[in-house]
């Protein structure tokens, strides 16, 4: 069901610029959608004419101020949003119906509009948007974000082959295979594309962008925080975050400095992950676990003195994770205390200096981790390198442009356009 309307725009230049359907399975009114989509689109609207197709939960449609803002936004950019309810059950039926709902939507927009692009963010979208190619040529952009497969596979979420398993990666090879461009988040994963893939992405135009931050948001704040507030952004509860470190570092932190706050920002159920990180409650009001509205994230990162991210590093899953709330604390000048094997995360934190690498879960590394920690917060050019690091590795301009550039190539654009 589409909630809102067509919205009629006006004639003129606007009208001869190249038609980009927008394709995600993420809400617009979701944290991720407004860093990870919306930051994206502001600029890529001056140039383009893009009809948005999002995925919205329940608990944030029923947020209609907050609706009606983000509506009024994507009007003043000229954005056309057709926000669908996000359905998550029947379980095993919810995905292949929305499917069927996806491929009729963007099949009907690309023909009513015009389209001459469809970008699509992930792997069930972008297989959409390889089906409605074949219906109507239009190209398309596999925008890979990371290696989904083997995300789920770390998760515990599936079993490696398995039919589930064999379908999904058919499913990424002849997207590879057929796909106008394809968008990596790191090198390290179109490595091990091209090792996998080797017929398909022979000749494929690929991109590298890492996930951005919008820096022009995500800034220093003007004073420290008058006592340690360690923070951990977005969600813990995912399987593939490593709860057993973060559990382990806040108790080693917790008993060494009584004055600390551990202040968690998550969606996630938080007596859940309070029972999973403090199951006795000897922590209390310590262990602060609240939801932030998307706008006000920077604000909860500058009250806060470092960040914590653990993922399941060291596996094939983790080659291609940009973790998006990296460039978010580091544009707001604070270290991340992190672990190898993830990404570009541990290059990014040796070569600028801007964090800790935890060695392990047992309390004798999360203790080291913890000391180092406290000898880098001394260094006074700590939140400036922080903020060079999001700067030349994050930028969200750079993102854009490259974007752009992707876009006028495939709708046959004109490329002094896209820097």
């Amino acid at each position: 069901m589409i909630i809102v309307e067509e919205i009629v725009h006006d004639a003129g230049n606007f009208a001869s610029m190249p038609q980009v359907i927008y394709l995600t399975r993420n809400g617009l009114l979701e944290p991720l959608g407004q860093s990870q989509v919306f930051s994206y689109l502001r600029g890529l609207s001056q140039n383009f004419h893009i009809t948005l197709i999002t995925y919205e939960k329940n608990e944030d449609l029923l947020d209609l101020t907050r609706f009606s803002r983000v509506r009024a936004e994507c009007e003043g950019l000229r954005i056309r949003w057709l926000p669908q309810r996000f359905r998550p059950r029947p379980k095993m039926i919810a995905p292949a119906l929305s499917m069927l709902r996806m491929i009729w939507l963007v099949r009907r927009e690309v023909r009513g509009q015009g389209a001459q692009l469809i970008h699509a963010r992930s792997y069930i979208p972008a297989s959409v948007a390889m089906i409605v190619s074949w219906l109507t040529l239009a190209p398309f952009i596999f925008d890979m974000r990371a290696l989904w497969p083997e995300e789920l596979i770390t998760a515990a979420r599936l079993r490696r082959g398995s039919l589930l398993h064999r379908a999904i990666v058919a499913a990424e090879r002849a997207c590879l295979r057929r796909a106008g461009a394809v968008v990596s988040l790191t090198h390290a994963a179109v490595d091990h594309l091209n090792r996998t893939y080797p017929a398909e992405m022979a000749g494929q135009r690929v991109a590298v962008i890492p996930t951005c931050a919008d820096l022009d948001r995500f800034v220093p704040a003007v004073q420290r925080p008058p006592r340690q507030i360690i923070g951990c952004l977005g969600t813990v509860l995912s399987g593939w975050f490593r709860l057993d470190w973060l559990a382990s570092f806040i108790s080693v932190v917790a008993a060494g400095d009584p004055d600390v706050v551990f202040e968690l920002t998550t969606r996630d159920d938080p007596a859940d992950v309070r029972a999973a990180l403090d199951p006795d409650g000897r922590l209390g009001e310590r262990l602060r676990i609240a939801a932030s509205a998307s706008e006000d994230v920077q604000r909860v990162l500058q009250g806060q003195t470092a960040s914590v991210m653990f993922y399941a590093g060291g596996q094939v899953s983790e080659l291609g994770r940009s973790p998006t709330r990296m460039a978010e604390i580091l544009g707001c000048g604070l270290p991340v205390v992190a672990n190898d094997g993830v990404g570009d995360v541990a290059r990014v934190i040796r070569d600028y200096r801007v964090g800790v690498l935890a060695q392990g879960p047992d309390p004798q590394a999360m203790s080291a981790a913890w000391s180092e920690l406290l000898a880098l917060l001394e260094d006074p050019d700590l939140a400036s390198r922080c903020r060079k690091a999001a700067e030349e590795v994050f930028s969200l301009e750079a993102g854009t442009a490259s974007y752009a550039r992707l876009y006028h190539h495939l709708t046959d654009g004109d490329l002094s356009c896209a820097d």
